[in-house]
Protein backbone atom coordinates (compact mmCIF):
# COMPACT_ATOMS: atom_id res chain seq x y z
CA UNK A 1 0.00 0.00 0.00
CA UNK A 2 2.65 2.26 0.89
CA UNK A 3 4.46 1.50 -2.10
CA UNK A 4 1.65 1.93 -4.36
CA UNK A 5 1.21 5.72 -2.90
CA UNK A 6 5.18 6.45 -3.30
CA UNK A 7 4.99 5.03 -7.40
CA UNK A 8 1.39 7.38 -7.51
CA UNK A 9 3.11 10.31 -6.27
CA UNK A 10 6.42 9.97 -8.04
CA UNK A 11 4.40 9.42 -11.14
CA UNK A 12 2.46 12.54 -10.37
CA UNK A 13 5.56 14.60 -9.81
CA UNK A 14 7.50 13.42 -12.96
CA UNK A 15 4.18 14.32 -14.74
CA UNK A 16 4.28 17.79 -13.44
CA UNK A 17 7.75 18.11 -14.18
CA UNK A 18 7.31 17.22 -17.83
CA UNK A 19 4.22 19.56 -18.02
CA UNK A 20 6.19 22.42 -16.26
CA UNK A 21 9.29 22.09 -18.88
CA UNK A 22 6.59 21.87 -21.80
CA UNK A 23 5.37 25.38 -20.27
CA UNK A 24 8.75 27.09 -19.99
CA UNK A 25 9.43 26.06 -23.95
CA UNK A 26 6.23 27.06 -24.86
CA UNK A 27 6.83 30.06 -22.87
CA UNK A 28 10.55 30.56 -23.73
CA UNK A 29 9.24 30.52 -27.80
CA UNK A 30 6.37 32.95 -27.13
CA UNK A 31 8.95 35.09 -25.88
CA UNK A 32 11.13 34.60 -28.55
CA UNK A 33 8.04 35.28 -31.08
CA UNK A 34 7.50 38.34 -28.81
CA UNK A 35 10.91 39.96 -29.56
CA UNK A 36 10.80 39.01 -32.77
CA UNK A 37 7.61 40.63 -33.38
CA UNK A 38 9.03 43.32 -31.13
CA UNK A 39 11.84 43.95 -33.82
CA UNK A 40 10.15 44.17 -37.05
CA UNK A 41 7.48 46.66 -35.08
CA UNK A 42 11.18 48.75 -34.23
CA UNK A 43 11.81 48.05 -37.70
CA UNK A 44 8.45 49.01 -39.09
CA UNK A 45 8.28 52.26 -36.87
CA UNK A 46 11.85 53.22 -38.53
CA UNK A 47 10.56 52.79 -41.55
CA UNK A 48 7.54 54.83 -41.05
CA UNK A 49 9.95 57.25 -39.29
CA UNK A 50 11.89 57.45 -42.91
CA UNK A 51 8.77 57.98 -45.08
CA UNK A 52 7.16 60.98 -42.44
CA UNK A 53 10.89 62.60 -42.63
CA UNK A 54 10.55 62.13 -47.19
CA UNK A 55 6.75 63.85 -46.27
CA UNK A 56 8.13 66.40 -44.25
CA UNK A 57 10.85 67.27 -46.62
CA UNK A 58 8.21 67.54 -49.63
CA UNK A 59 6.19 69.22 -47.94
CA UNK A 60 8.67 71.93 -47.55
CA UNK A 61 9.37 71.70 -51.28
CA UNK A 62 5.38 71.86 -52.18
CA UNK A 63 5.13 74.86 -49.60
CA UNK A 64 8.55 76.60 -50.99
CA UNK A 65 6.48 76.06 -55.01
CA UNK A 66 3.35 77.64 -53.13
CA UNK A 67 5.04 80.43 -51.56
CA UNK A 68 6.70 81.43 -55.61
CA UNK A 69 3.26 80.75 -57.25
CA UNK A 70 2.01 83.20 -54.47
CA UNK A 71 4.76 85.48 -55.82
CA UNK A 72 3.83 84.89 -59.49
CA UNK A 73 0.06 85.57 -59.01
CA UNK A 74 0.61 88.74 -56.88
CA UNK A 75 3.34 89.70 -59.78
CA UNK A 76 0.79 88.84 -62.21
CA UNK A 77 -1.72 91.10 -60.61
CA UNK A 78 0.29 93.78 -60.21
CA UNK A 79 0.62 93.87 -64.10
CA UNK A 80 -2.46 93.44 -64.85
CA UNK A 81 -3.48 96.18 -62.23
CA UNK A 82 -0.93 98.08 -64.54
CA UNK A 83 -2.14 97.16 -67.80
CA UNK A 84 -5.79 97.98 -67.04
CA UNK A 85 -4.30 101.68 -67.48
CA UNK A 86 -3.32 101.33 -70.68
CA UNK A 87 -4.39 104.42 -73.27
CA UNK A 88 -2.94 103.82 -76.87
CA UNK A 89 -3.17 106.44 -79.63
CA UNK A 90 -3.08 105.05 -83.05
CA UNK A 91 -1.65 106.18 -86.35
CA UNK A 92 -4.71 108.14 -86.86
CA UNK A 93 -4.89 109.75 -83.74
CA UNK A 94 -7.55 107.53 -82.43
CA UNK A 95 -7.58 107.09 -78.45
CA UNK A 96 -8.08 102.99 -77.60
CA UNK A 97 -7.88 102.53 -73.87
CA UNK A 98 -8.01 98.35 -72.94
CA UNK A 99 -8.76 97.32 -69.62
CA UNK A 100 -7.75 93.40 -70.40
CA UNK A 101 -4.18 92.10 -72.23
CA UNK A 102 -6.70 90.82 -75.52
CA UNK A 103 -7.43 87.21 -76.21
CA UNK A 104 -8.69 87.53 -79.86
CA UNK A 105 -6.89 89.49 -81.93
CA UNK A 106 -7.84 89.83 -85.55
CA UNK A 107 -4.73 91.23 -87.59
CA UNK A 108 -6.67 92.66 -91.37
CA UNK A 109 -2.48 93.31 -92.61
CA UNK A 110 0.91 91.46 -93.22
CA UNK A 111 2.73 94.04 -91.49
CA UNK A 112 0.46 93.62 -88.22
CA UNK A 113 0.41 90.06 -88.15
CA UNK A 114 4.99 90.01 -88.41
CA UNK A 115 4.79 92.33 -85.32
CA UNK A 116 2.09 90.44 -83.07
CA UNK A 117 4.43 87.38 -83.59
CA UNK A 118 7.79 88.62 -83.48
CA UNK A 119 6.42 89.98 -80.09
CA UNK A 120 5.14 86.80 -78.60
CA UNK A 121 1.33 87.73 -79.18
CA UNK A 122 1.08 85.10 -82.15
CA UNK A 123 -0.96 82.62 -80.13
CA UNK A 124 -3.67 85.06 -79.89
CA UNK A 125 -4.42 85.71 -83.30
CA UNK A 126 -7.39 83.79 -84.51
CA UNK A 127 -7.77 85.46 -87.91
CA UNK A 128 -5.86 87.15 -90.71
CA UNK A 129 -5.68 88.29 -94.02
CA UNK A 130 -5.16 86.21 -97.26
CA UNK A 131 -2.22 88.04 -98.16
CA UNK A 132 -0.28 87.09 -94.56
CA UNK A 133 2.47 84.70 -94.92
CA UNK A 134 4.93 85.59 -92.34
CA UNK A 135 6.40 83.61 -89.98
CA UNK A 136 4.29 81.16 -91.22
CA UNK A 137 2.29 79.38 -94.00
CA UNK A 138 -0.88 80.45 -92.56
CA UNK A 139 -2.90 79.77 -95.90
CA UNK A 140 -2.00 76.23 -94.49
CA UNK A 141 -3.36 76.50 -90.90
CA UNK A 142 -6.49 78.11 -92.53
CA UNK A 143 -6.91 74.73 -94.82
CA UNK A 144 -6.05 72.82 -91.46
CA UNK A 145 -8.35 74.70 -89.26
CA UNK A 146 -5.85 76.42 -86.93
CA UNK A 147 -6.46 80.07 -88.64
CA UNK A 148 -9.31 81.87 -89.96
CA UNK A 149 -8.89 83.89 -93.26
CA UNK A 150 -10.97 87.63 -93.12
CA UNK A 151 -10.20 88.09 -96.95
CA UNK A 152 -8.52 90.34 -98.69
CA UNK A 153 -5.96 93.15 -97.20
CA UNK A 154 -8.04 96.16 -98.80
CA UNK A 155 -11.71 96.92 -97.90
CA UNK A 156 -12.31 93.76 -96.18
CA UNK A 157 -15.72 92.76 -95.04
CA UNK A 158 -16.91 93.16 -91.62
CA UNK A 159 -18.47 89.94 -90.93
CA UNK A 160 -16.02 87.25 -91.02
CA UNK A 161 -14.47 89.66 -88.48
CA UNK A 162 -16.98 89.84 -85.98
CA UNK A 163 -17.78 86.67 -86.47
CA UNK A 164 -14.24 85.64 -84.67
CA UNK A 165 -15.23 87.87 -81.61
CA UNK A 166 -12.22 89.73 -81.25
CA UNK A 167 -11.29 92.25 -78.28
CA UNK A 168 -8.63 93.68 -80.25
CA UNK A 169 -8.54 94.51 -84.22
CA UNK A 170 -5.31 95.80 -85.77
CA UNK A 171 -5.88 97.81 -89.22
CA UNK A 172 -3.99 99.63 -91.86
CA UNK A 173 -4.72 102.49 -94.08
CA UNK A 174 -6.07 99.26 -96.63
CA UNK A 175 -8.93 98.55 -94.19
CA UNK A 176 -10.11 102.47 -93.01
CA UNK A 177 -13.54 101.48 -93.57
CA UNK A 178 -13.61 98.48 -91.71
CA UNK A 179 -11.69 99.76 -88.98
CA UNK A 180 -14.56 102.66 -88.70
CA UNK A 181 -17.30 99.95 -88.97
CA UNK A 182 -15.72 97.94 -86.35
CA UNK A 183 -15.41 100.76 -83.91
CA UNK A 184 -19.07 102.00 -84.30
CA UNK A 185 -19.58 98.82 -83.29
CA UNK A 186 -17.60 98.87 -79.94
CA UNK A 187 -14.67 96.65 -80.84
CA UNK A 188 -11.37 97.92 -79.63
CA UNK A 189 -9.44 98.97 -83.07
CA UNK A 190 -6.18 99.86 -83.41
CA UNK A 191 -4.77 101.62 -87.07
CA UNK A 192 -1.35 101.14 -87.47
CA UNK A 193 0.71 102.51 -91.19
CA UNK A 194 4.23 103.86 -90.47
CA UNK A 195 5.55 105.32 -92.72
CA UNK A 196 9.20 105.88 -91.71
CA UNK A 197 11.68 103.48 -89.93
CA UNK A 198 11.17 105.09 -86.68
CA UNK A 199 7.52 104.96 -87.09
CA UNK A 200 7.86 101.24 -87.41
CA UNK A 201 9.63 100.70 -84.34
CA UNK A 202 7.05 102.96 -82.44
CA UNK A 203 4.18 100.55 -84.10
CA UNK A 204 5.95 97.38 -82.68
CA UNK A 205 6.44 98.99 -79.33
CA UNK A 206 3.06 99.89 -79.16
CA UNK A 207 1.65 96.30 -80.43
CA UNK A 208 3.28 95.51 -77.76
CA UNK A 209 1.59 97.41 -75.24
CA UNK A 210 -1.64 96.46 -76.40
CA UNK A 211 -0.48 92.72 -76.21
CA UNK A 212 0.71 92.88 -72.68
CA UNK A 213 4.15 91.92 -74.31
CA UNK A 214 6.10 95.37 -73.54
CA UNK A 215 8.75 93.91 -72.41
CA UNK A 216 9.34 91.21 -75.31
CA UNK A 217 8.89 94.54 -77.81
CA UNK A 218 11.72 96.63 -76.20
CA UNK A 219 14.36 93.54 -76.97
CA UNK A 220 12.70 93.16 -80.39
CA UNK A 221 13.24 96.98 -81.29
CA UNK A 222 16.67 97.11 -79.21
CA UNK A 223 18.02 94.46 -81.59
CA UNK A 224 16.41 96.07 -84.40
CA UNK A 225 18.07 99.49 -84.01
CA UNK A 226 21.58 97.59 -83.37
CA UNK A 227 21.25 96.13 -87.03
CA UNK A 228 20.04 98.92 -88.46
CA UNK A 229 22.84 101.22 -86.73
CA UNK A 230 25.85 98.40 -87.89
CA UNK A 231 25.08 98.70 -91.54
CA UNK A 232 24.78 102.61 -91.50
CA UNK A 233 28.02 102.83 -89.80
CA UNK A 234 29.58 100.58 -92.27
CA UNK A 235 28.06 101.87 -95.31
CA UNK A 236 28.94 105.30 -93.87
CA UNK A 237 33.01 105.27 -94.14
CA UNK A 238 32.03 104.09 -97.96
CA UNK A 239 33.70 106.90 -100.92
CA UNK A 240 30.77 106.51 -102.79
CA UNK A 241 27.14 107.03 -102.68
CA UNK A 242 25.66 105.24 -105.47
CA UNK A 243 22.16 106.75 -107.26
CA UNK A 244 19.40 103.91 -106.44
CA UNK A 245 15.96 103.49 -108.31
CA UNK A 246 13.65 101.37 -106.10
CA UNK A 247 10.51 100.63 -108.95
CA UNK A 248 7.09 100.26 -106.75
CA UNK A 249 4.97 99.64 -110.03
CA UNK A 250 5.78 99.60 -113.62
CA UNK A 251 2.39 100.30 -115.28
CA UNK A 252 2.51 103.59 -114.69
CA UNK A 253 6.13 103.59 -113.80
CA UNK A 254 5.98 104.66 -109.98
CA UNK A 255 9.05 105.24 -107.32
CA UNK A 256 9.80 105.39 -103.46
CA UNK A 257 10.33 109.09 -102.85
CA UNK A 258 10.79 110.92 -99.48
CA UNK A 259 9.15 110.25 -96.29
CA UNK A 260 9.56 106.51 -97.10
CA UNK A 261 11.21 104.10 -95.22
CA UNK A 262 12.06 102.83 -98.45
CA UNK A 263 14.12 105.95 -98.99
CA UNK A 264 15.61 105.65 -95.79
CA UNK A 265 16.85 102.82 -95.94
CA UNK A 266 18.62 103.23 -99.66
CA UNK A 267 20.06 106.16 -97.70
CA UNK A 268 21.55 104.12 -94.40
CA UNK A 269 22.93 101.65 -96.96
CA UNK A 270 25.05 104.35 -98.37
CA UNK A 271 22.76 105.32 -101.33
CA UNK A 272 20.99 108.46 -102.54
CA UNK A 273 17.70 108.11 -103.77
CA UNK A 274 17.00 109.30 -106.85
CA UNK A 275 13.66 110.27 -106.28
CA UNK A 276 14.09 111.55 -103.02
CA UNK A 277 13.26 115.05 -104.38
CA UNK A 278 9.86 114.06 -105.62
CA UNK A 279 6.75 115.91 -104.26
CA UNK A 280 5.06 112.98 -103.38
CA UNK A 281 6.24 109.69 -101.11
CA UNK A 282 4.76 107.34 -104.18
CA UNK A 283 5.60 109.67 -107.12
CA UNK A 284 4.61 108.63 -110.97
CA UNK A 285 7.60 109.03 -112.53
CA UNK A 286 8.51 108.46 -116.51
CA UNK A 287 11.10 106.81 -118.19
CA UNK A 288 12.51 109.49 -119.37
CA UNK A 289 13.02 110.90 -115.77
CA UNK A 290 14.84 107.72 -114.96
CA UNK A 291 17.21 107.57 -118.07
CA UNK A 292 18.31 111.55 -116.80
CA UNK A 293 18.76 110.30 -113.31
CA UNK A 294 21.36 107.45 -114.66
CA UNK A 295 21.20 105.37 -111.38
CA UNK A 296 23.74 103.43 -111.00
CA UNK A 297 21.97 100.48 -108.91
CA UNK A 298 18.36 99.33 -109.82
CA UNK A 299 15.88 97.43 -107.60
CA UNK A 300 12.70 95.61 -108.55
CA UNK A 301 10.82 93.71 -105.18
CA UNK A 302 9.95 90.47 -106.95
CA UNK A 303 5.76 91.07 -106.03
CA UNK A 304 3.71 93.68 -105.87
CA UNK A 305 -0.39 93.27 -105.29
CA UNK A 306 -0.25 89.89 -105.00
CA UNK A 307 1.69 90.28 -109.03
CA UNK A 308 4.30 88.22 -109.30
CA UNK A 309 7.43 89.94 -110.88
CA UNK A 310 5.11 92.89 -112.50
CA UNK A 311 7.83 93.78 -114.41
CA UNK A 312 8.55 90.15 -116.14
CA UNK A 313 12.54 89.96 -116.01
CA UNK A 314 15.70 91.51 -115.49
CA UNK A 315 16.06 90.99 -119.43
CA UNK A 316 12.76 92.81 -120.34
CA UNK A 317 13.76 95.43 -118.02
CA UNK A 318 17.21 96.46 -119.81
CA UNK A 319 15.24 95.76 -123.23
CA UNK A 320 13.04 98.91 -121.97
CA UNK A 321 13.32 101.99 -124.94
CA UNK A 322 16.44 103.70 -123.53
CA UNK A 323 17.42 102.33 -120.78
CA UNK A 324 20.45 100.60 -122.07
CA UNK A 325 22.18 104.34 -121.79
CA UNK A 326 21.35 103.44 -117.82
CA UNK A 327 24.58 102.90 -115.58
CA UNK A 328 23.20 100.37 -113.57
CA UNK A 329 22.21 98.96 -116.96
CA UNK A 330 25.63 98.79 -118.54
CA UNK A 331 26.97 97.37 -115.30
CA UNK A 332 24.75 94.43 -114.34
CA UNK A 333 23.59 96.18 -110.89
CA UNK A 334 19.90 95.46 -111.41
CA UNK A 335 18.75 93.48 -108.51
CA UNK A 336 15.77 91.43 -107.44
CA UNK A 337 14.43 91.86 -103.94
CA UNK A 338 11.87 89.95 -101.25
CA UNK A 339 8.62 92.15 -101.34
CA UNK A 340 7.31 91.32 -98.33
CA UNK A 341 10.94 92.53 -96.41
CA UNK A 342 11.04 95.74 -98.26
CA UNK A 343 7.73 96.86 -98.60
CA UNK A 344 6.23 95.89 -95.30
CA UNK A 345 6.23 98.05 -92.37
CA UNK A 346 6.82 95.75 -90.04
CA UNK A 347 10.03 93.80 -88.25
CA UNK A 348 11.81 92.80 -90.87
CA UNK A 349 13.23 95.74 -92.14
CA UNK A 350 16.84 95.23 -91.04
CA UNK A 351 16.78 92.25 -93.24
CA UNK A 352 15.80 94.61 -96.15
CA UNK A 353 18.57 97.09 -95.24
CA UNK A 354 21.35 94.59 -94.81
CA UNK A 355 19.76 92.95 -98.38
CA UNK A 356 19.93 96.72 -100.02
CA UNK A 357 23.79 97.02 -98.27
CA UNK A 358 25.29 94.51 -100.43
CA UNK A 359 23.20 95.77 -103.59
CA UNK A 360 24.34 99.34 -103.44
CA UNK A 361 27.80 98.37 -101.45
CA UNK A 362 29.07 95.23 -102.85
CA UNK A 363 32.61 95.67 -101.75
CA UNK A 364 31.84 96.86 -98.10
CA UNK A 365 29.16 94.13 -97.42
CA UNK A 366 29.86 90.85 -100.09
CA UNK A 367 27.74 89.96 -103.21
CA UNK A 368 24.19 90.46 -102.86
Amino acid sequence: MDKTITYIVAILAIVSLAVATYGFITFQANVNDLEQSNSELESSISDLEGTLTNIEGQLDVIQGQIGEYQTTIEEQQEELIGYQKVTLVDFMGNVVTLTAPPERIVSLAPSNTEMLFAVGAGDKVVGVTDFCNYPNNFAEWVEAGNMTSIGNYYGPSVEPIIALEPDLVLASTGSLDAAANLKSLGYNVLVLEARTIDGVLQDILLVGRATGKHVEAGVLVSNIRARIDAIANQAAAATTTPKVYHEVWNDPLMSAGPETFISELITLAGGTNIFNDATTSWPTVSSEAIIEKNPDVMVFPDMYMGVQNFYQTVEAVENRPGWDLISAVQNDAIYEINADIISRSGPRLADALEALAKMIHPEIFGQP
